[in-house]
């Protein structure tokens, strides 16, 4: 060294300008070395002194980035990668405090007592290290630095209440995550800043802060080493910290580094806590206001001189404790750890048996654990790494690509890409160790573009996480006081500066719900600029628009198109409905009323429309009496009136009024007064919402799907809600009036005291199988018995059975199978064979019918008995015999007297035909006999007298085997059957 080389403590609080300082006394020198806490800050400087001197002259050098042109005159690095023995006319080591660190203090205390300027060395830090740079470094001089600006304590403040331009600190990934989500809810954003970030994904979030896009910043400790931030308040979420291997509290000198970032320059700076962070002690609040602190006495060292004769050796010297006062022994380090790990396995020691192998293996352990997984994942690592150095002399290529390409992808989460940085950053120191890869440029640029490529994907991923790019933006521009620019388009989507705030449905503007507070109320003000001749355009379009444009729905609102422009309201008359109109006051009362006006006139036209029939009737001046009278309770009723409603009003009606109100569509059906025309869908649905609109309903029934006859009956739904919709309840489901009105026109072509059974027209009407038409029978108050007979067979299968003869082969199963029914044609159709005819009227009259033989199913192949064989009867189809006949199920229906069959009791009035018979005329009552049912193997009514079936019906059953009776040959059809057989 000079013999005039100066060494000097610039010592003071933060924001005092020492690390610009010792900047600008570098640069005054040839050459120059700083080293910095973190590779952050080494970036920061770095940049600087680029931007004034240019790259050419300016080397970085961190642990994983190594930037060294050939012409280089000053060195930026972090501590651990100062390098040693360049005779620099300049050196500064900033943040010398750090000597007292329990993890890195060693190194900083190192660079205190053997790093040396050939001119200048400079020592950056805070006032409490006066005392041990005095005692362990001879003839350093002092410069005290006050700071330029103030810092007060603000106390705690909620996250919501934090000043702009705030500083977050969190002492756990988790923490920042947590304080991050709840500003971008509350207040658009923040940036995040954490010591494991890479430089440009750091870089990069800090100019979003720094840009004003989000004015608040969330970091860990990190920003407590130097980062010049425009901070104008730094509040604490938690007093403790993790520091690798215990929950501690900081200390108050700790925290005044972290609060000390705030306030830049000039400017006053405030700090406090948040959170769930309990208040600063006051004596220590005041203690980092005037900052004053209890000076440091012991400094963290490890001996710099290392024996590398053998493992054991070098770690004895790595044990040597220190022979000074202010000195303490450090605690055991990563790299320490790690080599004591590897020394326990028999490959390494082998290895590492001589002074350049065991060189090598402190060098490989002295890579730090950017994973963090554990310290056995850790050197395990180190050990492969390890072994490819001394084995190869280099990491193999194809073993770096394939841990490199591991790594190169962009997908993931937030976690898992920082993973992945943390991973690269090995490969990244490995690639900048010199000597320990082949072709050293390839895999420093490699490592370099996977770890910038996955450094933009997460910066990409904290943005969109953390920050509202849409709030961040506006509340910029409402700070610089500047008007903001809103658009509407097509889709009536509004944008506001570009970014969407909201969306006009019909003539309501609908703002996103995540603006809050005072930011809500400006951007609203600021759409509602655009949406002020939108309106005025809507509103020309809507009212010109043609009625298929607009619709109501079943609750009453008025839609165009896919939104709601309005909505129904109870009128003076219930076929004369009011409209509101759906439109922001901000649209202004002309808009409202053109809106209103056209909607009033869609109603009153589609009202017109649906129910043209009823306002006719309403408006029919010839109509009088009580006929007008019945004509008001139909309209009130909206075209559809039960009749066991209006009993005595139909009853006083004359035959003059009846045909009066009929000329206007009214129907006088036996359950049901309507109008037919009434009971289509459209109608229906307009009938639903009008009279649950005069009955005041908060909501509206809704009418049952289109073209279905039968509906299921509910029982909480009333019965009149079924009455409106056009349905009846009756039993299990409710039928549609008109269907249900033609079926009572059948049902009184029948004996309703005697009984009948249902014809096949009444299923059809109504769609039902046999056991669902007999519970709505049961539902309009009707008897339903059910029974089982024999079914019966066409007489052509009982000829061909007894005969064997095919059934196309005989004249009489030709008229047979021409007959419906199977039954033999009655007068004026084509009769039978004379032979044939005679012998079968004869059995008919007799009361039996003819039995088909129908084809034998085929049965399984099961072992046969040793049993008699079963006759077989004539006229009996062998599984007959076995199984019996097959039977079917029919059911009797008479009627039940006041079982519900009309609303208010009794039975149901009988009209004429078409359901219009004049009160007290005859009733229509086939008692002759008519259409009974017929079952099979009876006479043509089915039923003995009584209702009692026929004693000589016959029926057949499986029994055990019997002698069978001979067949009578004075029988004439027998000997017709015989005569026949002959001929075959």
């Amino acid at each position: 060294m000079a013999q005039r080389a100066r060494i000097a403590a610039v010592l003071g609080p933060t924001n005092t300008g020492k690390t610009h300082y010792a900047i600008e006394r570098m640069l005054g020198y040839r050459s120059g070395i700083i080293g910095l806490p973190l590779r952050l800050l080494a970036r920061e400087v770095y940049d600087k002194i680029v931007a004034i001197r240019g790259p050419s002259v300016v080397a970085l050098v961190t642990g994983e980035e190594r930037i060294v042109p050939p012409r280089t005159q000053y060195w930026v690095c972090t501590v651990e990668a100062m390098p040693e023995g360049m005779g620099a006319d300049f050196v500064a080591v900033d943040e010398i405090q750090l000597c007292a660190d329990p993890e890195r203090g060693h190194v900083f205390t190192d660079r205190l007592l053997r790093m040396r300027g050939t001119h200048e060395t400079l020592f950056l830090g805070s006032d409490t290290m006066r005392g041990p740079i005095a005692a362990l470094v001879p003839g350093v001089e002092y410069m005290r630095r006050e700071r330029m600006s103030q810092l007060a304590y603000s106390g705690s403040k909620k996250i919501s209440r934090l000043p702009a331009r705030s500083a977050i600190v969190g002492f756990s990934v988790d923490n920042v995550y947590a304080i991050a989500e709840l500003l971008k809810r509350q207040k658009g954003g923040a940036a995040v800043v954490m010591g494991a970030l890479s430089p440009r994904t750091r870089n990069a979030q800090v100019d979003l802060y720094q840009n004003g896009e989000v004015d608040y910043l969330v970091a860990t400790d990190a920003i407590g080493m130097g980062l010049n931030l425009d901070i104008n308040h730094v509040a604490f979420s938690s007093l403790t910290k993790f520091d690798g291997r215990r929950m501690r509290p900081l200390q108050p000198n700790e925290l005044a580094q972290i609060a000390g970032r705030a306030g830049r320059g000039m400017t006053n700076g405030t700090f406090g806590v948040t959170g769930e962070a309990g208040p600063i002690p006051e004596e220590w609040a005041q203690a980092i206001c005037n900052h004053q602190f209890t000076p440091l006495k012991k400094l963290n060292w490890r001996s710099a001189e290392l024996r590398f004769g053998s493992i054991d050796a070098l770690e004895r010297s790595l044990d040597v404790a220190p022979d000074h006062e202010h000195l303490v022994k450090a605690r055991e380090a990563d790299d320490l750890r790690a080599l004591r790990t590897l020394a326990g396995e028999a490959e390494v020691r082998a290895r590492a048996s001589d002074p350049k192998s065991v060189q090598l293996l402190w060098d490989v352990c002295r890579i730090p654990d950017f994973r963090g997984i554990s310290p056995a994942e850790h050197a395990g690592l180190l050990g492969v790494i390890f072994g490819h150095l001394h084995e190869k002399g280099s990491v193999p290529d194809d073993f770096l690509a394939r841990q490199v390409n591991r790594i190169d992808r962009t997908d993931g989460d937030i976690d898992t890409l920082s993973k992945r940085l943390a991973y690269i950053r090995t490969w990244t120191y490995v690639a900048q160790r010199r000597g320990w890869v082949r072709d050293e440029d390839h895999w420093r640029g490699a490592t370099r573009a996977v770890e910038d490529s996955l450094s933009d994907a997460l910066h990409a991923r904290l943005t969109q996480r953390f920050v509202d790019r849409r709030t961040s933006v506006l509340l910029r521009r409402l700070k610089q006081k500047e008007a903001l620019l809103a658009e509407v388009n097509d889709k009536g989507e509004v944008t506001v500066e570009g970014h969407l705030v909201g969306r006009l449905e019909g003539f309501r503007f609908r703002q996103d719900k995540e603006a809050t507070g005072q930011e809500a109320k400006t951007l609203r003000q600021a759409s509602l600029q655009a949406l002020t001749p939108q309106f005025h355009l809507r509103a020309d379009r809507f009212y010109n628009a043609p009625d298929t444009e607009i619709d109501f729905t079943e609750q009453g609102g008025l839609m165009w198109g896919d939104q709601a422009v309005g909505k129904l309201a109870k009128g003076d008359d219930p076929l004369k409905p009011r409209v509101v109109a759906f439109v922001d006051d901000e649209a202004g009362p002309d808009v409202a009323q053109k809106v209103e006006r056209r909607l009033q006139h869609f109603m009153d036209r589609k009202i017109a429309a649906l129910f043209e029939p009823l306002v006719k009737m309403q408006g029919d001046e010839a109509l009088s009496g009580l006929a007008r009278g019945f004509a008001f309770r139909l309209v009130e009723a909206m075209g559809v009136l039960p009749r066991a409603e209006v009993a005595d009003e139909v009853k006083a009606l004359d035959q003059d009024a009846r045909g009066s109100l009929r000329k206007h569509g009214v129907r006088f059906g036996q359950y049901t007064i309507f109008m037919p025309l009434l009971l289509k869908p459209a109608p229906t649905r307009l009938r639903l919402v009008l009279w649950s609109l005069g009955n005041g309903l908060d909501e509206f029934p809704e009418a049952p799907p289109p073209g279905l006859v039968t509906v299921p009956n509910m029982d909480e739904v009333p019965a009149q809600h079924y009455d409106l919709a056009g349905y009846r309840k009756a039993g299990a489901r409710a039928i549609r009036i008109d269907m249900l009105e033609r079926l009572a026109d059948m049902i009184r072509a029948e004996d309703s005291r005697g009984g009948f059974e249902a014809k096949p027209d009444m299923l059809s009407i109504t769609g039902m199988t046999l056991e669902q038409f007999a519970d709505l029978m049961q539902g309009l108050g009707y008897k339903a018995e059910k029974g089982e007979r024999a079914k019966a067979k066409p007489a052509d299968a009982v000829i061909s059975a007894e005969t064997g003869a095919s059934a196309e082969d005989t004249p009489v199963m030709d008229a047979a199978r021409q007959a419906p029914d199977g039954v033999l044609p009655d007068a004026g159709e084509t009769p039978p064979p004379a032979d044939v005819a005679e012998p079968v009227a004869q059995l008919e009259d007799q009361g039996e019918a003819p039995v088909s033989a129908e084809p034998a199913e085929p049965v399984a192949e099961t072992p046969v008995p040793d049993t008699p064989e079963e006759e077989v009867l004539p006229g009996q189809a062998p599984d007959e015999a076995i199984a019996g006949p097959e039977m079917e199920v029919f059911y009797t229906f008479t009627w039940g007297g006041n079982r519900g069959g009309n609303r208010r009791g009794g039975k149901p009035r009988r009209e004429a035909r078409g359901g219009d018979r004049p009160e007290g005329g005859k009733r229509r009552d086939d008692r002759s006999g008519g259409d009974r049912p017929r079952g099979k193997g009876k006479g043509p009514k089915g039923k003995g007298k009584g209702g009692k079936p026929d004693a000589g019906a016959k029926t057949y059953q499986s029994r055990p085997p019997r002698k069978e009776k001979q067949i009578d040959p004075d029988n004439p059809f027998a000997a017709a059957l015989m005569g026949l057989k002959d001929k075959t």
